[in-house]
């Protein structure tokens, strides 16, 4: 992309938000705490986060990759105490609003048949955000280091509620500045 995605405005001709803050902003009418975790873009996403009143988890050796800063993000929420979160990658347009509820009452629903967590999923393709109960943060945490997210919960999938959802954004992936320039007007919404 040429810069980092979790600053891109959103929608795009917004001059405050962004893809970060409007995620923070989306994720605190459902949860009573955001984590962020960042990595070498500390200095540039910080504001952002402290602004937002978001709290920063640092990861202090991102050249381990993406999997390494989830896990040490379910550290962190096992640590304040949670046994459960909600997963996303802060480099994309946040969900509809719609889209978390729908995830909760599906793991409100799931949770009593012994289901770790529930994955939102668009026309066949799994996406984000993650609803994770304690035992699916375990699993993250028991897998190797080597591991990657999909691999754990590829591994349990008889534990996991895959949700239909009509919000293509739970799948959507922003790469290059010309998907960033092609995100479709019915894609632009404010969190």
């Amino acid at each position: 992309m040429g810069r980092d995605k979790a600053l891109l405005p959103w929608p795009p001709a917004a001059l405050a938000d962004t893809f970060l803050s409007s995620a923070i902003h989306l994720f605190f009418s459902h949860v009573d705490e955001v984590l962020v975790v960042v990595g070498n873009n500390e200095a540039a996403v910080a504001p952002v986060v402290y602004a937002n009143g978001a709290s920063l988890v640092v990861n202090p050796d991102p050249t381990r990759g993406q999997f390494s800063s989830l896990r040490i993000g379910l550290r962190e929420v096992l640590k304040r105490g949670r046994d459960a979160a909600m997963i996303t990658l802060v480099d994309r347009p946040p969900v509809q609003a719609e889209t978390l509820e729908t995830l909760e009452s599906a793991f409100e629903r799931v949770i009593a048949q012994r289901k770790w967590a529930v994955i939102p999923e668009y026309q066949g393709k799994h996406g984000h955000p993650i609803l994770a109960g304690r035992e699916m943060l375990e699993a993250f945490l028991r897998a190797p280091e080597t591991s990657n997210a999909r691999e754990v919960e590829h591994a349990h999938q008889s534990q996991i509620e895959y949700v239909p959802v009509g919000d293509p954004l739970v799948a959507l992936n922003v790469d290059t500045p010309e998907q960033y320039a092609a995100l479709p007007p019915p894609l632009l919404h404010s969190s």
